[in-house]
Order: C-alpha cells, then sequence, then structure tokens
C-alpha cells in the first residue's frame, strides 16, 4: 500500500470515529449561509478574512484535499459552481449527502492531489485547501498543478502547519523529533504514527511552503497564524499553522 492508499484508509477510519473535520454541514448552517452568516477554516480555529474573498456568485471553486461537506455547502449556498478534490471515499460520501440533502449540484473527483490534477489549464476562479499537505510527501507538485488549472487573476487559499507540531511529543512539552519528519525514511517516526493512529504525515519548512507557491509564480497577498485548538501548545498561544491567500497574475 503506498502512502496516501494508507492515508485514505486512515482517514476513512477517523470519520468513522467521529473526526472533527469529517463532520458535515448542518441544515441549519447551510440555511444561514445561504442568508450571508457563514463562515470557513483553512487552519483549526480562525475564520478565513471575508475580505480574502472576491464575489462568490457564479465563480468557479476547486476545494482540493477539502471532503467532508463542510466548506463547499457554505460555497454552493453563496452560488459558486464547487467542484471537490479528495482521496478519501467516506469524505466524498460526506459531500454527496450534503448536496442531495440541500439540493444544488457539485463534481466529486476522487483523486490523489500529489499526482497532476485532472481539470484543463485556467479552470477556476479560486481554489480552498485547507490543512492537508501534510499528507502529501512533497509539496511543490501541488502548488505547480494548483497555478496551472487557476485563472490568471485567481486566488489560492491554503491552509498549513508550520513545522512545531512535527518537533514536539505527544505532550506538545519536549522536542523529541529531528527535522524534517519524513515517516517512510526514518522507521522511528514511522512507528511513533502508527503508534498514535496518525496516518502518513511530513513536514514542510516554509522554503518548501511560502517559496514553493511563490517559485510557481504566485504573488502572495495576506496570511495569518493559528494554534492547534487544544493542548499544551494552544494554551500558550503558540501558532502551529498558518494560512496564505496568493493570487495567480
Amino acid at each position: 500500500m503506498n502512502y496516501q492508499d494508507y492515508n485514505a484508509a486512515a482517514i476513512d477510519r477517523w470519520v468513522e470515529n467521529g473526526w472533527r473535520w469529517g463532520q458535515p454541514l448542518s441544515h441549519e448552517a447551510y440555511l444561514e449561509a445561504t442568508k450571508g452568516n457563514w463562515a470557513v477554516l483553512l487552519t483549526p480555529t480562525k475564520p478565513v478574512p471575508r475580505d480574502w474573498f472576491d464575489e462568490l456568485k457564479g465563480k468557479r471553486i476547486l476545494g482540493l484535499a477539502s471532503g467532508g461537506g463542510q466548506q463547499m455547502p457554505v460555497f454552493a449556498a453563496l452560488g459558486a459552481v464547487c467542484t471537490v478534490l479528495d482521496y478519501s471515499p467516506r469524505q466524498l460520501e460526506s459531500e454527496r449527502m450534503v448536496a442531495d440533502r440541500e439540493g444544488y449540484s457539485i463534481s466529486i473527483v476522487r483523486a490523489d492531489m500529489t499526482k497532476p490534477l485532472p481539470f484543463p489549464d485556467e479552470s477556476f476562479d479560486l481554489i480552498f485547501h485547507p490543512v492537508s499537505d501534510c499528507y502529501a510527501q512533497e509539496v511543490r507538485p501541488i502548488f505547480r498543478e494548483c497555478y496551472r488549472v487557476l485563472k490568471h487573476g485567481g486566488v489560492l487559499l491554503t491552509g498549513f502547519d508550520n513545522g512545531i507540531n512535527f518537533m514536539v511529543g505527544s505532550d506538545e512539552k519536549t522536542i523529541e523529533n529531528t527535522m524534517p519528519f519524513n515517516p517512510p525514511k526514518n522507521e522511528a517516526q514511522r512507528r511513533q504514527l502508527e503508534e498514535e493512529d496518525g496516518g502518513m504525515e511530513f513536514s514542510h519548512s516554509l522554503e518548501e511552503q511560502l517559496g514553493g507557491q511563490l517559485e510557481v509564480g504566485f504573488r502572495l497577498t495576506h496570511l495569518y497564524g493559528d494554534t492547534n485548538g487544544e493542548g499544551y501548545l494552544h494554551e500558550r498561544n503558540i501558532e502551529t499553522f498558518l494560512a496564505t491567500r496568493a493570487v495567480k497574475p
């Protein structure tokens, strides 16, 4: 089993067990979104600022590794034309369930984000890519594909781990790992994830994440930090995530 199949199976299992990021948007929240009362997350706690979005009605949006029925229903409620790509069957089932329940159309694609995206050049106005790069061994190819499938003037919204979570142990109080965190190349790190049922996760430097976006041609316009939302690091307000807004000129 390759690591992406391993991760898809892990995420399906987490959803079965009530994983936070696998809980679909409620009917009531969908109705509120149609009235303009909405928020979406790229990282654990901070809503994405409204001014990071242009008018969404009629815009073509790709939810990249964004299954689960959480963000795409909001964009559909705002009149966007939505496509979601994910590798977890359970997360895509949730997308289909919410769309059927609320009566909107969405294109649902099961595909591996680490491979070339199955879309023509300049297909989308916006890509919404919440924290998921940690499940990819290399992130630069993902940014290249995002750049390719975005229209000129299109926006990439991305959330990602800044690396701190991979340095510390489960109590978040001691530094236990050397970087980068790359389980296929480090047996101790692989065992750690298996013991914690953590999927196959990878750390990425800011050079890879921010530099990777700039290298392919994106222009970064905004960013903010966020915490885990719980645990020792969160209690001390230590930011462990970043969210970025980037534009294809």
